[in-house]
């Protein structure tokens, strides 16, 4: 645990200043809130009729400083341990941020979107509320509980130590209670990442819901999540609250018995407790000593400091439970590596667009039965059209996604440009591998700055010649704003065959030597698609084009086409050498031109 806890205080940085100054001022706060009592006690002695105002004055001038000094070091201690929170705070999800975007795709699969949600949200806010009291209050509440008990013992003698007694007793009270609740605070996180998960899938897929009428089920998963949430803080919070009746119960009995021995101290019916030496003499074993009224009000608030130390430490306590489990669930983030990193000399140029698999396999997981794709070779040579068809769950996806080092291969290499990708440095190779995923993706804003994904520094005219060989220029242009026309978030606003086409448009700007286009005009007509093909080969005569494609008319023209089953090559060829010798291909043919197929 306090490998995370330094883990994540690493983020306090330029904040470090603000984390020091403040349990400095809660210091200065707890001593004099504990010498006040004393100055009380002493003022009370000298009321007298024999003294004058003058006399007194000294006292008014002591407790009047001591306050302004108590609240002005409680202010100020406020004020930079809020500063120093936010500030830990807004680092530490900038650095959570910082490092999910270094993840490859299989750091995310291993955590899921809606945990990396939950751990930069509210994990990140219980541990920002738990540093903000630990540099205050549990710096000031054992001060005081230290302070105090020994002032207890200035004013009190011996009765300080009914005060004393009683820390042990309640501490082991807070250890047992609070080791309780953490095993259901670590339960309670997971909840938490369902509930999320659950509000993600419904917002994301809303149109399906409400096509599918399905709007009851949802609130039915989401209900069931909320509740089993629900059920776990109830049974945390039973056991955390306990420690307030508990504190309470405490603070009276030990109210009443120094109570009842000042009271007998003051009108001295006490005794020294007589014991015997070893020769039989007689000895005092113990004094409780005498005690004065003005002495009696001191302790007692003595005593009522160390206590209400203590329920604070309880309070303390309670807060750190729940964040511990935020903090190793953000340590957990912090101390993953990510599977996919720079080579110490990276290549930083790719010479071609060339791609080579010499025996590649690759699965998912280390320990899963079955490679994803096997033992594949294949040779690409720059320029050409590459042609990629199969069943679903054939490994079209996963082939392509080894191109641009999504993932890195299980078994033998790949080559692109003459390098093996592991050689190259990662913005070097993905710039010049451009990726149209088959689910595409817009971020909100205008369409210009949605292209300018693909370049930044792209110019209208640049962004306008891309559009056409998406052959999306005249659609654009048709509306009032053109360029400027807003997209919604997740280009909700544009139909599935535009949202593929403007993520064409995009990947082109990066003016890549490997364009790959996953199933990326399935939404296309295709007049439009055979027109977006003939543009790519016209205008882009240099640049390797690889396409993963449902219907054969998309590929037919390519050099190659490569036909996969089962993870892997089932044949390769043109589109008249494989409809003579490739059963599978020639039945996809066959079932799309005779049965009314596109």
């Amino acid at each position: 645990m306090l490998k995370s806890i330094f883990k994540v205080l690493k983020s306090v940085r330029e904040f470090k200043k603000y984390a020091i100054i403040t349990p400095l001022f809660m210091i200065g706060e707890a001593a004099v809130e504990c010498a006040l009592p004393l100055v009380m006690t002493n003022f009370v002695k000298i009321l007298k009729p024999e003294n004058s105002i003058q006399d007194l004055l000294p006292y008014f001038l002591a407790i009047i400083a001591m306050a302004i000094v108590s609240i002005t070091c409680g202010i100020l201690g406020g004020r930079f341990a809020a500063y120093a929170a936010s500030g830990f705070a807004k680092n530490l999800r900038h650095d959570l941020y910082k490092k999910v975007e270094s993840f490859s795709f299989e750091n995310i699969d291993h955590f899921h979107a809606s945990s990396l949600v939950t751990r930069m949200t509210t994990d990140v806010t219980n541990t920002q509320n738990s540093f903000a009291m630990t540099i205050r209050i549990v710096v000031r509440a054992p001060l005081m509980l230290v302070f105090s008990a020994i002032m207890a013992f200035v004013v009190g003698g011996n009765l300080a130590w009914i005060f004393v007694a009683a820390i042990p007793v309640i501490g082991i009270i807070f250890v047992v209670l609070a080791r309780f609740a953490m095993g259901i605070f670590r339960r309670v996180f997971k909840k938490y990442d369902a509930l999320n998960e659950s509000v993600q899938e419904n917002v994301s897929g809303m149109r399906v819901v409400k096509s599918y009428v399905r709007e009851g089920y949802e609130d039915n998963k989401f209900s069931t999540a909320s509740n089993n949430l629900s059920k776990e803080f109830i049974k945390a919070e039973k056991i955390v609250s306990l420690m307030t009746p508990l504190m309470n119960t405490s603070i009276h009995v030990v109210y009443i018995i120094t109570m009842f021995f000042a009271a007998t101290l003051i009108f001295k019916e006490t005794q020294p407790y007589w014991g015997t030496d070893r020769d039989g003499n007689p000895v005092v074993l113990f004094n409780w000593g005498s005690l004065a009224i003005s002495d009696m009000s001191a302790l007692l608030t003595y005593g009522i400091q160390i206590l209400m130390s203590i329920m604070m430490i309880s309070m303390i306590v309670t807060m750190l439970v729940m964040s511990f489990e935020s903090i190793r669930r953000i340590s957990e983030v912090l101390d993953e590596e990510p599977t996919i990193k720079n080579p110490e000399n990276p290549v930083m140029e790719v010479n071609d667009g060339s791609v080579v698999f010499d025996n590649v396999s690759f699965k998912y997981k280390k320990e899963a039965e079955r490679y994803a794709v096997n033992n594949l070779n294949i040779n690409i040579k720059s320029g050409e059209f590459i042609g990629i068809i199969g069943s679903t769950g054939s490994g079209k996806s996963t082939l392509v996604n080894l191109i641009s080092r999504l993932y890195d291969t299980t078994e033998g290499r790949v080559l692109v440009g003459g390098n093996d990708v592991r050689n190259y440095d990662l913005k070097a190779l993905r710039d010049s591998v451009a990726v149209v995923l088959q689910k595409n993706f817009l971020f909100s804003g205008t369409v210009a700055s949605n292209m300018r994904w693909g370049n930044k520094e792209a110019t209208d005219e640049e962004i306008v010649k891309a559009l056409r060989v998406a052959q999306m220029s005249e659609t654009i242009e048709a509306t009032q704003e053109r360029l400027n026309k807003v997209v919604e978030q997740g280009g909700a606003n544009f139909s599935g065959g535009q949202k593929q086409r403007l993520c064409i448009a995009r990947a082109l700007l990066k003016n890549p030597k490997i364009l790959i286009l996953d199933d990326s005009t399935s939404a296309v007509d295709t007049k439009t698609d055979r027109l977006i093909r003939k543009a790519l080969k016209n205008d882009l005569p240099d640049m390797t084009k690889i396409v993963i494609a449902q219907r054969i008319s998309s590929i037919e023209e390519a050099d190659q086409i490569i036909v996969l089953d089962n993870g892997e090559i089932n044949g390769i060829g043109t589109h008249k050498q494989l409809l003579e010798s490739n059963e599978i291909y020639r039945e996809v043919y066959q079932s799309q031109t005779q049965k009314g197929g596109n």
